[in-house]
């Protein structure tokens, strides 16, 4: 499998896991913290720090909205119990 291939396969595999998580708004964070040892804002930060890397800034409220598909306030008020 070639680079461009593997990529184009990584991104969509994430994409499905972010609109899994925006699906699930019964799961909360600490949730996902307790079983997987990672949650909503960890993959956001994880999208923030690699887009860094390319020469991108992201801020954290950018990255979240996109983990989230709605700003963190918006989420918190609406989902988080």
């Amino acid at each position: 499998m070639n680079n461009n291939l593997k990529n184009e396969i990584q991104s969509a595999a994430f994409e499905r896991l972010v609109e899994h998580l925006r699906n699930r708004k019964d799961v909360q964070n600490l949730d996902l913290m307790n079983l997987a040892g990672f949650c909503r804002n960890c993959l956001s930060k994880w999208y923030r720090e690699e887009a860094e890397k390319k020469g991108i800034t992201i801020s954290d409220p950018e990255a979240r909205e996109h983990v989230y598909g709605m700003s963190y306030a918006e989420w918190k008020e609406k989902y988080q119990k």
